[in-house]
């Protein structure tokens, strides 16, 4: 790899500064590099040659154009892209940069644990699932879900690798296959059956179920099936049922077991519909898992400085006072501590108040945008969107919406466009008391939607008393 090396730092000087080797899999390797044009650190793949021969130039560039549109908080972005040609018979480079990031990946995490709590592996898997039912939205699959391609920091999941994704939408063009090349994309251990037949017409239920296979390894400890070679790892995909999970892990309850069993489903048509699906199966059976163990807390990761990750949002918990009421002749109780921090947060989907005009996306878009806007302040723990999402509309108590979904507090608001002007009503409450922690109401023009999200973030982190870093601020 020192010839790659050294092509990289000839082929993109002024460009980049490409410092060192972090690690290499089966489809490229990861280097080091300084953008010197924002003075950041990147990461830097690069496909294996033999991979970049078969792909090409042109295709690569289209595929690598898919992925960076991908704008999602558990989605690791492209960042740039481009191919560095090769002199005196030497290959050409192909290659992307992404966000250099201290964490660890999944596979990292089970390599010290080995099995991971439940709570946690829900959350993970739930996370990853909301990142895949979003690309699948744009028309792209991973095919190469695994534990390597999942990062973890602050408390969050990552997904990464995007860059040899291939379009699900058929027919020629853009939007064509771009991996119809033959070559067998993905890992053995975590291949769907009709992955591993080389079916070139995977949809979306081929990441379903290589993500089942990653739960199931945080579960059990290991994947479902086990084998010295990637021949008798296809045969057991294509013919063998798996153990169930409660047979290796008699903690794991009989729902979850039975979801991730449908998920691992060896025909696509038995499987969940979606990931969304997915993950609502496994909300549903969240509290039965806190119930069957509690969380064990995991020793935390060496600090090796060619980690890949994502500023996440790790909960910093915050003691919140109880309001006691004093009763003559009485003595006060001891105050309660709430059950969840005020940093725990819930953003609630915005009610729409513009009818199904041209307008209706605001109070959506707004919404995602808040929530992203959050999920990048490390001291907060945002709930995804796909677990509040179920709460569009409803009329539960926000007491309990807070309970189900285990915050401290909870933002509600409402988006009305009339002509040119934008009306946003945002509120932040105390889940325990019930109290306003701030409210506000905007009027503006629609150019400021971004700088209301912007200020409505900075609003929420100071009210709930959470600390920016110095690069957040």
């Amino acid at each position: 790899m020192a010839d790659v090396l050294r092509m990289l730092q000839e082929g993109l000087a002024g460009r980049y500064t490409v410092e060192r080797e972090l690690g290499r899999g089966g489809m490229a390797a990861v280097f080091l590099a300084r953008d010197l044009r924002h003075d950041r650190l990147v990461a830097l793949k690069v496909l294996h040659p033999e991979l970049a021969m078969s792909i090409g130039t042109d295709r690569f560039a289209r595929e690598i154009r898919f992925a960076a549109r991908l704008q999602h908080p558990h989605i690791l972005p492209v960042h740039d892209s481009g191919d560095v040609p090769g002199t005196g018979g030497e290959p050409t480079l192909l290659w992307f940069s992404m966000p250099y990031i201290d964490g660890e990946s999944l596979r990292e995490r089970l390599a010290r644990d080995r099995q991971l709590p439940l709570t946690e592996a829900i959350r993970i898997t739930r996370e990853v699932a909301e990142a895949l039912e979003y690309a699948h939205r744009q028309g792209l699959i991973h095919r190469d879900v695994k534990p390597e391609n999942i990062l973890l920091s602050g408390g969050h999941a990552l997904v990464a690798d995007f860059g040899v994704a291939r379009a699900l939408a058929p027919g020629t063009g853009e939007h064509a296959a771009l991996t119809g090349t033959g070559l067998a994309i993905g890992t053995p251990a975590y291949m769907s059956p009709e992955q591993a037949t080389g079916d070139q017409s995977l949809d979306h239920r081929s990441d379903l179920y290589s993500l089942g296979c990653v739960l199931y390894e945080m579960l059990a400890g290991q994947p479902p099936f086990t084998g010295p070679t990637g021949e008798s790892l296809v045969h057991q995909h294509l013919s063998v049922e798996p153990r169930s999970v409660a047979d290796l892990r008699p903690a794991v309850p009989a729902g979850m077991a039975r979801a991730l069993g449908r998920a691992l489903a060896k025909t696509p048509a038995d499987r969940f519909g979606t990931l969304a699906a997915f993950a609502e199966a496994l909300a549903d059976r969240e509290s039965a898992a806190v119930t069957a163990t509690p969380p064990v807390p995991s020793a935390p990761p060496e600090r090796r400085p060619w980690r890949l990750a994502l500023l996440g949002g790790a909960a910093v918990i915050v003691a919140v006072g109880a309001l006691l009421v004093l009763r003559p002749g009485r003595q006060a109780p001891a105050p309660a501590t709430p059950a969840h921090a005020r940093t725990e947060i819930a953003v609630l989907p915005f009610q729409n108040l513009s009818g199904e005009g041209p307008h209706a996306y605001f109070a959506g878009g707004l919404h995602d945008d808040l929530i992203t806007q959050l999920y990048k302040v490390a001291a907060l723990k945002v709930i995804s969107r796909t677990s509040v999402m179920g709460y569009q509309g409803t009329a539960k108590p926000l007491k309990q919406i807070a309970t189900e979904l285990g915050v401290g507090s909870v933002v509600e608001g409402s988006v009305q466009v009339v002509g040119g002007r934008l009306r946003v009503t945002v509120q932040l409450i105390d889940a325990a008391t019930d109290e306003h922690l701030w409210a506000e109401r905007y009027d503006r023009t629609l150019d400021d939607a971004f700088a209301i999200q912007s200020e409505v973030a900075q609003q929420i982190v100071a009210a709930v008393g959470a600390t920016l870093t110095r690069a957040e601020q």
